[in-house]
């Protein structure tokens, strides 16, 4: 049993110089543990909502002085004292000190703060590797680490909106480790930065997760610069760097239908461009083709591309386990971005991800744009067995630190890295 002597907590910034939490737990006996937590801009519907002061003086009211004072207040006042034998027992307690469905009182930043803070503690008073401690909570064992997607060029809410799509994203698949993917990928990063200097006179400045955003006039170009850097590295598109591509269709998405530039596409004609996508370039995984609430239209995407790619629900899913349920029964996608502050505890994603894989899909263990230098992601990533690891891109601290952790725990563990998923390759 692990007893809660108290919390504590502070506003930190993230990697965008926007708010967020840290908490700390310590356990009775002097063990303690903290954690961070991210935040999104391109966000779902139906994520847990993030307590925000809204004080417009401060931040332009993003400040989570009211989260912070939720942890040391009613929180600490709810959880001292108490002691707890599992994860899930302490979840629970947060979940009903909440008592919202959305965790919209408390703040879901505040409540994963403190559920990812008691985790290494935990983990920490067990004096066990954080992966490890997330490997037992799912009663996975894993044997490899997850396949790299790496952020390359960004659009939409990531970047300034030059192009409707959010992100094209390299995937190393012809390596066998992390180290080999990510100097793979550094090669790809490098001559797309002399692309976007020679191409569009622009030097090297970053999105949200360390991406490019050269003024590219429309998705098919932004694809096709991606490929074309892909081979100015010497390297071979489809069989050594596939690219997956992260559409974020709700975001462009109105009733009239889906705005590409000057076009607006019914949903039929969406999953055609995306169709004509898999079959012209070699892609491996489409991420929210359509908008999160087009449910009738996702059955059709998954039957027109899903033999060739990942059909990778994200804003449609949200991490919840309803709506992963709902689409497991409607064929609606194959893949499930898992992002734990979608869903607001560590027990909340996991039963996420169980679900998931009952459903024979794949998981890949997504960060947010706007991450800190907390490297618990990488851990959970490798800790229940992720078959991706969506991250960003080869730049800034925030990304670094986790590709660094999963290089200590290659380093430690000698385990090899996924294959991407037989068939979906181009031949």
């Amino acid at each position: 049993m692990f007893v809660v002597e108290s919390l504590h907590a502070r506003e930190i910034l993230d990697s965008r110089g926007r708010p967020t939490v840290f908490a700390e737990c310590s356990l009775q006996g002097g063990i303690a543990g903290g954690a961070s937590v991210p935040s999104g801009a391109s966000t779902g519907t139906a994520e847990a909502v993030e307590l925000r002061d809204g004080d417009p003086q401060r931040y332009r009211g993003l400040g989570c002085r009211n989260a912070v004072a939720n942890i040391q207040g009613e929180l600490h006042a709810g959880l001292q004292g108490k002691a707890f034998e599992l994860q899930s027992d302490f979840d629970a307690q947060l979940v009903s000190l909440d008592g919202t469905p959305t965790k919209s009182r408390l703040g879901a930043n505040a409540i994963l703060a403190v559920s990812l803070a008691f985790a290494r503690a935990v983990a920490a008073a067990g004096d066990e590797e954080l992966w490890h401690y997330f490997a037992d909570l799912a009663a996975v064992k894993p044997t490899a680490l997850p396949r790299l997607t790496i952020n390359l060029f960004s659009g939409g809410k990531h970047a300034g909106q030059q192009v409707a799509i959010q992100d094209v994203l390299i995937v190393p698949v012809s390596t066998q480790t992390v180290d080999d993917s990510l100097a793979m990928s550094w090669d790809v990063y490098q001559a797309a930065a002399e692309i976007s200097l020679q191409r569009y006179g622009m030097r090297l400045l970053r999105a949200d997760e360390g991406g490019m955003a050269p003024p590219f006039r429309t998705p098919e170009e932004m694809i096709e610069t991606a490929i074309d850097a892909i081979e100015r590295a010497g390297l071979q598109s489809g069989k050594d760097v596939a690219l997956a591509i992260d559409v974020a269709a709700s975001h462009f998405h109105s009733d009239e239908g889906y705005r590409i530039g000057d076009e607006v596409l019914s949903s039929t004609a969406m999953i055609d461009r995306l169709r004509r996508w898999t079959e012209a370039y070699p892609v491996v995984s489409i991420e929210d083709g359509l908008a999160e609430e087009d449910w009738p239209s996702w059955p059709g995407l998954l039957s027109a591309i899903g033999d060739r790619v990942l059909v990778l629900g994200d804003d449609l899913l949200c991490t919840n386990p309803a709506r992963i349920q709902r689409a497991a029964a409607s064929s609606a996608c194959s893949a499930l971005l898992l992002k734990v502050n979608q869903v607001g505890t560590l027990t909340e994603a996991c039963e996420a991800m169980q679900l998931a894989r009952k459903a024979g899909w794949q998981i890949t263990v997504s960060v947010r744009s706007g991450e800190t230098e907390d490297t618990w992601a990488a851990d959970l990533a490798v800790g229940w067995n992720a078959d991706q690891f969506k991250n960003g891109s080869l730049t800034q601290s925030e990304r670094l630190a986790k590709y660094n952790r999963l290089l200590a725990i290659e380093s430690e563990t000698s385990f090899p890295t996924n294959s991407w998923p037989i068939g979906l390759l181009r031949r």
